[in-house]
């Protein structure tokens, strides 16, 4: 007797894409809890025990890669030193191991749902990020009227102290840039670029009066005024690098009037808060573009530190999850990061590590070449659902583009968000070739 699915499951596994980007939503219980990390938890609790199906060929790689990524950290364990040091590995392996478990269910899970499914879950991940963008937006008013909103909505939840990012100072006015509720600007700002340049091309593709059409666009546009609120240099750079990619096949479209409805939405709000305000904004702007600062030589210092430390462990590192614990060993710093992903990769799972990554990062984009040529096998035979799955693939390709440049300066690529987008990027072959 074949057993119902719970209606737990999809509760579960939605309210884990949803909740990917709320950082701040957590808990000090035997360390950080997070409220993404408990869906996800549940989620994995609930598949367990229930008929077993077909495991589909990429979940099955999907293992593989989980194997040989734990085999290399389980070989960097020899190089911890510390009692602090053998913490810190062992609370960023658990976490590790429930994104990546996360990951693997989760493509099986797509891959036996329908194609409907699988855009109420693109939804509800991307609407997930869009609501944590609209609380930085009242975050930042409310901040300029003088008050916290964190302090009123999470402090309550959560029972722990935050608010909105201080920037500095000018001329006694001070400048904010939303945190929403991931804990840090560059985050929200690097997150933002994902349903940016996910949903652009779905938007170009539409209809001239599609009912999406113009929802659309109105979100595009908030979403790119919530990127330029964060004032983060990361998440501009992986959102151009990004843009670029979609250059490619849709630079036909760029003067389009479809093209111009977010940038417009966007403009006419910046450039008049702009001019009302021109001496702040000109001393924010230059203190944004200068490389000298404290902030930009602390980003690059860090990879001064890969020679020394592939100088004592070359293949496997430091050991996962350490480097805060060297950096504090050399400069006495504590609760430091790496502040580069690509740091982390070579410092903590040194050459072998950082090698297979790179072949993790290899299989994605070939999935996603899976998913254009799949789009054109439907183009040519006339399936007007490729009007959806070629937007939809190249867009992911230049959001996954764009993540990678904006984690030269940041390491988001190692929170859930992006292995929730990792899952619905290997999930498009599985769910549209049924076509």
């Amino acid at each position: 007797m074949t057993r119902r699915e719970s209606a737990l499951v999809p509760f579960f596994f939605l309210a884990a894409a949803f909740c990917a980007t709320f950082a701040k939503v957590q808990w000090n219980v035997a360390g950080s809890v997070f409220l993404a990390d408990l869906t996800a938890i549940g989620y994995a609790f609930d598949r367990l025990g229930r008929r077993a199906r077909p495991v589909p060929r990429t979940a099955a790689i999907l293992l593989a890669f989980l194997v040989a990524f734990l085999l290399v950290y389980l070989i960097g364990f020899f190089n911890l030193e510390t009692g602090q040091a053998l913490d810190q590995y062992s609370k960023g392996l658990v976490k590790w191991l429930i994104h990546f478990a996360f990951l693997i269910v989760g493509v099986i899970y797509l891959a036996g749902r329908s194609l409907r499914f699988f855009w109420r879950t693109l939804g509800w991940f991307l609407g997930g990020i869009a609501v944590n963008a609209a609380y930085g937006i009242l975050q930042l008013l409310d901040a300029q009227a003088g008050h916290n909103l964190d302090s009123v909505l999470l402090k309550p939840l959560t029972r722990g102290a935050s608010q909105i990012n201080v920037y500095g100072a000018v001329n006694g006015s001070s400048v904010y840039r939303p945190n929403a509720l991931t804990g840090d600007p560059n985050h929200l700002g690097i997150m933002l670029v994902l349903p940016i340049l996910i949903l652009a091309p779905i938007y170009l593709r539409l209809e001239r009066r599609h009912r999406l059409r113009l929802p659309l666009g109105i979100l595009i546009g908030f979403l790119l005024l919530a990127e330029l609120a964060t004032l983060s240099r990361s998440g501009m750079l992986g959102l151009a690098v990004g843009g670029l990619v979609l250059l490619l096949p849709y630079r036909h479209l760029l003067f389009s009037r479809a093209a111009v409805l977010p940038l417009a939405l966007v403009a006419i709000p910046v450039v008049y808060e702009v001019y009302r305000r021109r001496h702040f904004f000109d001393v924010v702007i230059r203190s944004r573009l200068q490389t000298g600062g404290r902030s930009t030589n602390a980003h690059f210092g860090v990879y001064d530190f890969i020679p020394q430390v592939l100088h004592q462990h070359p293949l496997f590192g430091l050991g996962f999850n350490n480097f805060s614990v060297y950096y504090e060993f050399v400069t006495g710093k504590t609760n430091w990061g790496p502040h580069s992903y690509y740091v982390a990769l070579l410092v903590e799972g040194g050459v072998v590590g950082t090698a297979l990554f790179a072949v993790f990062l290899w299989y994605l984009f070939a999935r996603l070449g899976v998913a254009r040529k799949l789009g054109r096998a439907l183009a040519a035979a006339g399936d007007p659902l490729a009007a959806r799955l070629r937007p939809l693939a190249w867009g992911m390709t230049a959001a996954l583009v764009g993540t990678m440049a904006a984690n030269v300066f940041y390491l988001t690529m190692s929170f859930l968000y992006f292995y929730v987008f990792a899952m619905l990027l290997l999930a498009v072959p599985a769910v549209f070739s049924r076509r």
